[in-house]
């Protein structure tokens, strides 16, 4: 993974992509995204990558790849744990249709923040429900509630890795028959078919076991129809059947 040098500060450019080369992946931006990208989510991207924890960002293809998975679907009702900014969250308020909704959640309203002026300016803010504090006393009402079962089309958890299965585990009876989750980051830096002794990062090695465990998870999980994709740093899909 790069950095720009001194300040530690991680480029656009491979950051998030698992492409061996990244004259490959500056490629795909400058070809079949960038000339793309709507002019929101370009002032938000810009925005994002002056904060020193850019690397918290979905990355512009994926962002272009959720907005038609979004379309392609029909969704309509959607959930999105893990904000930061509201890269990922724009993208998504844009795909839905005017009445779409998204129950957006994350712990640090301050983050959000950030990119909601972009959102507001956008027209786009009446999409969103934003709730700051942890998810899972969330999921729990609304299980407990019961007019949420099979309610969402679509979400997308882009979150604390340690409470992946946590959230599997109450979203798989959120999500319709039929509708989606997407598990952000499920390749994890590439980490998870690095050897025991690989020199990785603190946190890149601390987390690396709750997403080998969520893999392993979801693939032997009957509910589910699952498709992992190499997009930024991972996605798996997973299709609820039963």
């Amino acid at each position: 993974m790069a950095t720009d040098g001194e300040n530690g500060r991680h480029q656009e450019v491979g950051h998030k992509s698992l492409l061996q080369s990244d004259a490959l992946y500056q490629y795909i931006l400058e070809t079949s995204v960038y000339p793309r990208e709507p002019e929101p989510m370009k002032e938000l991207r810009e925005i994002t990558a002056k904060h020193p924890w850019n690397l918290m960002t979905t990355s512009a293809d994926e962002g272009q790849f959720l907005s038609m998975l979004i379309k392609l679907i029909n969704a309509k009702n959607t959930m999105e744990i893990g904000v930061f900014t509201g890269y990922s969250l724009l993208a998504t308020a844009m795909a839905l249709p005017d009445d779409g909704k998204i129950l957006a959640m994350d712990i640090n309203r301050e983050n959000y923040e950030i990119g909601l002026p972009v959102i507001e300016k956008a027209g786009l803010a009446h999409k969103i429900e934003f709730k700051e504090g942890p998810a899972l006393p969330v999921l729990d009402q609304m299980i407990e509630n019961g007019k949420y079962h099979g309610s969402y089309d679509f979400i997308f958890v882009d979150a604390d890795k340690d409470n992946y299965l946590n959230y599997h585990k109450r979203l798989i009876d959120l999500v319709k028959i039929g509708g989606l989750i997407g598990y952000d980051n499920t390749l994890w830096n590439g980490s998870v078919v690095a050897p025991p002794d690989a020199p990785l990062r603190k946190y890149v090695r601390y987390y690396r076991d709750f997403v080998l465990e969520l893999n392993k998870a979801l693939a032997a999980d009957s509910r589910i129809e699952i498709c992992q994709l190499p997009v930024g740093d991972g996605i798996t899909l997973c299709r609820r059947i039963s």
